[in-house]
């Protein structure tokens, strides 16, 4: 049963990516509608029939009444690595609050994020799809500070512990600890340069890939199981800690890039999810024997190196 359960962590960061996101915009006029959906290649590439199941899974209304498909078409583009759908739509009436319904999730990774900008003239919305949003609706009205503090940070929450990934992080600093006391110092520093990511590379020249991101987080992840078998009394296993915090702070920058939201909202709410995470992890494994610390830490160690391989052949 043990040998099950290693393996299967093991083959976890082939099911997801940790960066999953589309975006599509949908412009409104009167009665008619145009949307284009940008989404990238290596999350369709195991889709049957993309150019018809991406557009079945995202579905408009306006007063009650579904959205009328008149015409689409998809194609890859390779350039920008991405696969793009067009698509024009009929409502019975003009519309004036836009109703949605975004399945992606269903088809592609279970981690999937939509992001949806909607026009209609000089009005704009927009919302956040994922595996446990599904449906919105568009009112294209400015939000209230509640609404903006409440949303935005609401997705940082869901946003850190939304993959195998993210929780991967969190339980390798638990098992890193050596008590509460370093567990503490482990997790300050791993939201230090959490935060630190998210701030500092918005005024860098350089700008992270994706697929960069997950390798150098795997790498991240298997070394300090690496530390923790071979090296179990070394010291400044906090500075491991924030770079580690770096890179998964450079997933959050991602999404802020890509929804615009505020990022002193994302961390605030990625920071309460973590620290939630964490404490809730740190009663189970702190008292666990050596034993177990050992499987973990061998578990991690080969789950890092397979996420790493897998990310490399893309």
């Amino acid at each position: 049963m043990m040998c099950r359960w290693w393996l299967l962590l093991a083959a976890l960061p082939a099911a997801a990516h940790v960066v999953s996101m589309s975006t599509g915009d949908i412009a409104i006029a009167g009665a008619q509608a145009h949307y284009e959906l940008r989404m990238p290649l290596y999350e369709v590439s195991h889709v049957q029939s993309p150019e018809h199941a991406l557009l079945q899974h995202i579905r408009f209304f306006s007063a009650g009444r579904e959205a009328r498909l008149l015409r689409s078409q998809c194609a890859p583009e390779a350039a920008r690595d991405s696969y793009i759908c067009t698509a024009d739509y009929e409502f019975a009436a003009p519309v004036e609050q836009l109703g949605v319904e975004c399945t992606f999730p269903s088809i592609t990774v279970p981690n999937h994020v939509h992001l949806l900008r909607a026009h209609l003239g000089a009005k704009e919305d927009q919302g956040i799809f994922d595996l446990t949003f599904t449906r919105t609706t568009l009112r294209f009205r400015p939000p209230t500070p509640a609404e903006i503090a409440v949303t935005q940070s609401g997705a940082g929450f869901v946003r850190a512990l939304s993959g195998v990934a993210q929780v991967l992080f969190l339980i390798a600093l638990v098992l890193a600890a050596r008590g509460r006391k370093e567990l503490l110092a482990l997790a300050a520093m791993f939201l230090a340069g959490q935060t630190a990511a998210v701030l500092i590379v918005p005024h860098m020249a350089w700008q992270p890939a994706p697929r960069f991101v997950e390798a150098a987080a795997a790498l991240t992840v298997a070394y300090l199981a690496v530390e923790a078998l071979l090296l179990p009394q070394a010291g400044a296993r906090w500075l491991v800690a924030g770079v580690m915090g770096a890179f998964h702070g450079l997933f959050f920058y991602l999404f802020v890039q890509n929804t615009g939201y505020r990022p002193e909202l994302v961390l605030a709410g990625a920071a309460l999810a973590e620290l939630t995470a964490l404490s809730i992890l740190a009663l189970f494994l702190l008292r666990a024997g050596p034993t177990i610390h050992r499987v973990g830490e061998g578990a991690l160690l080969l789950c890092g190196l397979f996420w790493f391989a897998m990310r490399l052949k893309g």
